[in-house]
């Protein structure tokens, strides 16, 4: 595949894997290419942890599916990311961003404009959506045939000074090939970032995982290969949309946005 193509077709993967495993040379080739990345002064401040083992893949989808009811049983997760939630096609079209939440079950659907006020949140709670969203994410990240935790060495990821900055810096671009490298191959990818939402979830995982005090756990994704027919989940998004290049790009100064770029490049 075209590496051009491969960036424009990067995405997270929102619902199931196969259960086939992740074969030992996509995951080799997964941390070489990790490995590739740019880091200040070749420090190469990243880790990484893959987990194969079903007892401990079946507990971090349990924290997760835990966490997830908990943040969207008490609000704090609309509260915290309500800015970039989106319920119609229209509002998505003109902010370019954010998630559109175009996939609800019917007794939802009429409760998508209160979802942020109280009645909504009492409402979704008798209708025990967070136990919906929950048990969803629990399935979809106990079903991922492989779990990638990434960290960072303490020595270079040090709050509160530089050196933090260049290691979360590094750590993303780490991260970008790998994300790359499954488009290539036929894996999907996907975030699993609700025991970072629920105070104590995260340190569950870094137990299960043996961090040292030496490292620090800073994300945690599901892999696995695409089926050929990808179900959505019950309850799903998208976020197919991108700001155009005028909302985003300056010319010169921060006050003079890019003109005349707007319109798509010809594809090759």
């Amino acid at each position: 595949m075209e590496f051009l193509d491969v960036v424009r077709r990067r995405k997270t993967t929102n619902g199931p894997f196969l259960p086939d495993p992740v074969s030992e040379e996509h995951q080799r080739l997964l941390m070489e290419l990790a490995g590739r990345a740019p880091s200040q002064l070749n420090s190469q401040p990243w880790r990484f942890v893959l987990i194969e083992d079903r007892q401990t893949i079946e507990t971090i989808a349990r924290i997760s599916g835990d966490s997830m009811t908990e943040a969207m049983s008490n609000g704090t997760f609309f509260e915290r990311y309500k800015p970039y939630f989106r319920f119609s096609a229209a509002e998505m079209e003109a902010r370019r961003d954010g998630m559109l939440f175009d996939k609800l079950p019917a007794p939802l659907r009429p409760f998508t404009g209160q979802v942020f006020t109280k009645r909504g949140q009492k409402v979704m709670n008798t209708l025990r959506v967070p136990q919906t969203l929950g048990e969803e994410n629990r399935k979809l990240v106990a079903g991922s045939p492989l779990l990638l935790g990434a960290l960072l060495d303490r020595t270079e990821y040090r709050p509160g000074e530089l050196s933090s900055f260049y290691s979360v810096f590094s750590l993303g671009a780490a991260l970008e090939n790998i994300w790359l490298a499954t488009v290539e191959v036929g894996l999907g990818i996907q975030f699993v970032s609700f025991p970072m939402e629920v105070p104590g979830q995260w340190a569950r995982i870094e137990a299960l995982l043996e961090v040292p005090d030496g490292l620090e756990l800073m994300a945690v994704f599901r892999l696995g290969y695409l089926p050929p027919e990808q179900r959505r989940p019950a309850i799903d998004w998208s976020s197919h949309q991108r700001k155009l290049p005028s909302q985003y790009v300056f010319r010169g100064t921060c006050r003079a946005p890019q003109q005349g770029w707007d319109e798509p490049l010809p594809t090759p």
